[in-house]
């Protein structure tokens, strides 16, 4: 399964450091299965997105994989791919930003044809470049928001209720931000997806947060507000919750927090991992 880790730090622009791949023996034999890319997105003090990411093919770039980079902002979002559908190729490479927005998807989604047909009838094709399924479930998102005159709540639900009815998924874990708002939506039980409220970071540790691939440290966050997502708990903090299936979870500017659960019921078309490709199966299986 791919990684997820999302940041919001309110209304301070903050500085972290974010390793994608912790250490050189995460590209070790000891893994299951090596990740086909890598990639983090922020949203500058200056409310501008800026992107880094890089396919990983054959692992010819470790020092990208395992390097530290350091980046300020409100907003951060990463993710860690194990390619399902599409090349391993920097367009297929997570985060995608589309219409101004930061988007990243862990799950496979199915109905290539009933993807592609809804982003004609939404008339977004322009925001799909490659040929994986989660930049085609962003573009379903993103012509959705458009629909409704660029309200980011009500088409990004909108586009999920139609995609949970519509196409066959088997996980459907996103993750979706602007500079002062994060959205975050666990669908069906597959994968898990967690959040960590540290709006009182006196009551927490310090911010050196681990995963099985992501770690982000930050200094300024020892002492700023901040909420957390990851697919998995990153340190020993109780404060961890898990999203339960179906549950939406919006970060506005103030670090509210909103939970709702928006699809109560799994996806019409739902997948089990034995009606996944092998490809896929691996992937979905995959550290």
């Amino acid at each position: 399964m791919c990684r997820l880790f999302g940041l919001h730090a309110g209304r301070t622009a903050a500085t972290a450091t974010f390793w994608l791949l912790d250490a050189p023996d995460n590209l070790s034999e000891q893994s299951r299965r090596n990740p086909d890319g890598t990639g983090v997105g922020v949203f500058g003090p200056d409310g501008n997105p800026v992107l880094r990411k890089q396919p990983m093919a054959a692992w010819k770039d470790a020092e990208f994989a395992t390097g530290a980079r350091e980046l300020t902002g409100t907003t951060f979002l990463a993710h860690v791919r194990y390619a399902t559908t599409g090349a391993i190729d920097v367009r297929n490479t997570h985060p995608f930003l589309q219409d101004g927005r930061l988007f990243a998807h862990n799950g496979t989604v199915e109905g290539i044809d009933l993807l592609d047909a809804r982003i004609a009838d939404l008339g977004v094709s322009e925001l799909v470049a490659g040929q994986s399924d989660s930049e085609r479930v962003g573009a379903i998102i993103a012509g959705e928001i458009r629909s409704a005159g660029g309200d980011v709540g009500t088409g990004l639900r909108n586009g999920l209720r139609w995609l949970a009815a519509e196409v066959p998924i088997f996980a459907l874990n996103i993750l979706l931000c602007t500079a002062t708002d994060f959205w975050a939506l666990r669908c069906p039980d597959t994968h898990e997806l967690y959040l960590l409220d540290r709006s009182d970071p006196a009551r927490h540790s310090r911010f050196d947060m681990r995963s099985s691939r992501i770690r982000a440290h930050s200094d300024d966050l020892n002492s700023v507000a901040s909420v957390l997502l990851a697919s998995e708990p990153m340190d020993t903090d109780p404060g961890w919750t898990e999203l339960a299936p179906g549950e939406l979870v919006h970060v506005d500017a103030d670090l509210r927090i909103t939970r709702e659960l928006l699809l109560p019921d799994p996806p019409r078309h739902r997948l089990r991992i034995a009606d996944l490709s092998g490809a896929a199966a691996d992937a979905q299986r995959a550290n």
